[in-house]
């Protein structure tokens, strides 16, 4: 049931329509790492307004009616259940609850606020006269005011709202004027638990009355692929068409160029899991721009790229996939990469939301654009064009060391907070965009934008830009730079100790589970019951016992 509200969660704020300038995108940024910062932005601003149009539809109908029913129809006859167990009595000395709100000792009538969890759970219930009945489990945090004597009416109330009671636990409240905390796990219809939380919060004898979460997964995490076919729902765009709306863009002016990015974004667009990636026939001008491009990286890779690339790098060449004359089919690469990684591609139209594109890499898929940048700018593009994805990213998604890495920092983003998200663009953007390592005691570049950017990689080789080692505490907060060169840069003493540290620094984050992928099913199981992780410790000892069993052939090979 937690999966289900926090998906109809994701529906509810995601976002609807690719980002513009119309709808105050800056144009000039197209970085993973603002991107992120403007999705917040947008996410927020969109959940905010969805909010208050529910609280606005609540306090209009007087909720009663917007919650499907009357809560007097719940009970038997006449009586209508309230928290005074069909009485209304007002609240005495002794501790029983008040019901009466309306008298001058309650609380008096004012505007109900939903919660976020009980928007998510009002829209549900008013799919269908099914849903309205469907069985909810949840958990509600009351703060009792007047001790322990209200307990048994609680129950009572519950009970009359035809609910049954799972788990129930109190404590002494650390909050002043407050006597206890009670947590209680409830299983109910959907409609009976909205009115109960009405019924509970109306009455004085509570300063607290909240919906929690449920089964380890909160409905405010945000929903998050579960199979690589769910990625069909992870295609929104920051920026669509960017030509179009960039009067700074190469090819504002270019209306054949223009032409021809929306046909090849189109076609990303109709792409769903399991269709071979489209052919698309390049132009002779097309290729000669790739080939002007990977001359260039030819030449300079022998020096300043790490060792990881370049021999990737050769393997592409060898397998006659990178030519000079040729753009490659992203299908070719594909399969090249599903041989050696399990990494495979996807088209996408543009530049993806943050969250969609990381949420990729968790499969091992990697979404990569099809349209090549402007002729007259063959050395920089202003956003990710298939050269940028095919020069820099592709030959160390073949490497399994980097393979790994990439796909740790996707599944680290699933389910990840909107501000976690911001700090896990930003380490992607040091390291991925514009990382580099030590190799021989000798700085080298593995990051994409670099080796695909010959200014730049010759300024962060040389002694202008500041180098820091690569933590990723610290990395994830420094702010970046998508006009200029990088000031600054993060150094990793191998991509071995990278992966340590970021280990170590996302256990740290606050989502409230684990996550793995499981390569036999194709899919992310979340770690979230005694059942799985004994099922995975045993697929983890089986390995164990043959890597074991390897070691002691292996020595008594040696030893012979």
């Amino acid at each position: 049931m937690a999966v289900a509200a926090a998906q109809k969660n994701r529906e509810m704020f995601a976002i609807k329509k690719s980002y513009s300038i119309e709808n105050g995108y800056p144009s000039r940024r197209r970085s993973l790492v603002d991107d992120a910062r403007f999705e917040t932005l947008v996410v927020k601003q969109t959940k905010q307004s969805v909010l208050e149009e529910a609280r606005a539809r609540a306090n209009d109908s007087g909720l009663e009616s917007d919650y499907i029913q009357d809560a007097a129809h719940l009970g038997n006859g006449d009586n209508t259940p309230t928290v005074e167990d069909g009485t209304h009595q007002d609240e005495t000395k002794n501790g029983q609850l008040d019901a009466d709100i309306g008298d001058d000792g309650g609380k008096k009538d004012e505007d109900y606020t939903l919660t976020e969890e009980e928007v998510i759970l009002q829209n549900a219930a008013s799919e269908s006269p099914e849903a309205e009945q469907a069985i909810q489990k949840a958990a509600l945090l009351l703060r009792m005011r007047d001790g322990m004597g209200s307990l048994a009416r609680i129950l009572k109330t519950i009970d009359n709202y035809k609910g049954s009671v799972e788990h129930l636990e109190t404590r002494p409240s650390q909050v002043s004027g407050i006597q206890f905390d009670a947590l209680v796990n409830v299983s109910m219809s959907r409609v009976n638990l909205l009115q109960l939380i009405r019924a509970l919060r109306q009455s004085t004898s509570f300063t607290g009355v909240n919906l929690l979460s449920e089964n380890n997964l909160s409905n405010k995490t945000p929903w998050f692929p579960r199979h690589a076919v769910d990625l069909d729902n992870c295609n929104h765009l920051m920026t669509k068409f960017e030509p179009e709306l960039d009067m700074n863009h190469p090819g504002f002016a270019d209306k054949e160029y223009r032409e021809r990015r929306k046909q090849i974004a189109e076609i990303a667009f109709a792409y769903k899991y399991g269709d071979p990636i489209p052919f698309i026939s390049y132009t002779e001008s097309e290729n000669a721009t790739w080939q002007r491009v990977f001359n260039t990286v030819l030449d300079l890779m022998p020096k300043h790229a790490c060792r990881e690339y370049k021999a990737a790098f050769n393997k592409l060449q060898e397998a006659d996939i990178f030519v000079p004359h040729r753009i490659p089919q992203l299908e070719d690469v594909s399969n090249f990469l599903r041989k050696h990684t399990g990494f495979t591609l996807r088209p996408a139209a543009g530049l993806l939301t943050a969250r969609d594109f990381l949420a990729s890499l968790a499969f091992r898929v990697f979404q990569s654009t099809q349209y090549v940048r402007h002729a007259n700018s063959p050395f920089h593009t202003p956003e990710p064009d298939c050269i940028h994805e095919l020069l820099g990213h592709i030959p160390l998604l073949a490497d399994p060391s980097f393979a790994q890495f990439s796909q740790e920092i996707g599944l680290a983003s699933l389910g990840a907070s909107d501000a976690e998200i911001e700090k896990l663009s930003t380490v992607y953007w040091f390291t991925v965009e514009f990382g580099l390592c030590k190799e021989n005691q000798q700085l080298k570049a593995y990051g994409a934008a670099l080796l695909s950017s010959i200014g730049e990689l010759l300024h962060a080789l040389s002694d202008k830009p500041e180098l820091r080692p690569f933590e990723p505490a610290s990395t994830s907060i420094q702010p970046y730079q998508d006009q200029e060169y990088q000031p600054i840069y993060y150094v990793a003493e191998s991509f071995e100790d990278a992966k340590d540290k970021f280990r170590r620094w996302v256990s740290t984050m606050s989502r409230p589970f684990e996550v793995r992928f499981n390569p036999h099913t194709e899919r992310v199981e979340v770690l979230d019951s005694v059942d799985k992780l004994e099922t995975l410790i045993w697929q983890l000892n089986t390995e164990m016992l043959h890597l074991t069993n390897a070691v002691k052939k292996l020595k008594g090979t040696h030893f012979e």
